[in-house]
């Protein structure tokens, strides 16, 4: 019987077992976590903040927060298996920080700006922090030495 991917490596186990001590470090713990509450905050911050008239903006920052919420809930839960795609999280942070300006409709007032600026910001930041994870955890899969915060057997 032939298994796909992963399963048909002989040290599967070990590359298992290195995402999940990856992803339960406490600087890997944090960044989710942080991503994740910035993430939902961003879901509702038309309501908080007070998008009247944003239709366009409100619905984007809905849906882009609750994107980001479930990428950093995945990452979390998941590490192994969702790595490849935490370089989605930092493009959402930079597409939440211009979407005031590329998004149709009334002008941007200073708080929709503020909101959208310092909430992506901060997903930026975070989503580099997962995305640093993944090169490391990625070079370690290619046969590299694993570097740097969160590396098993590291600083952290």
């Amino acid at each position: 019987m032939v298994q796909p991917g992963l399963a048909r490596r002989p040290d599967a186990t070990e590359l298992r077992q290195t995402y999940d001590r990856a992803g339960s470090t406490v600087p890997a713990q944090v960044m989710d976590g942080v991503t994740f509450l910035a993430g939902l905050y961003l879901a509702i911050s038309p309501w908080v903040v007070g998008f009247a008239g944003f239709g366009g903006l409100a619905i984007n920052n809905l849906i882009i927060g609750l994107t980001v919420a479930a990428l950093a809930l995945s990452c979390a839960s998941a590490f192994g298996r969702t790595y490849g795609v935490s370089w989605v999280v930092p493009v959402l942070g930079v597409w939440t920080i211009i979407a005031p300006w590329v998004i149709r409709g009334q002008p941007a007032t200073t708080a929709t700006i503020w909101d959208n600026v310092v909430t992506g910001a901060i997903i930026f930041l975070f989503g580099l922090g997962a995305l640093a994870f993944a090169a490391n955890y990625r070079q370690h899969e290619s046969g590299g030495r694993r570097r740097g915060v969160g590396a098993p057997g590291g600083q952290w």
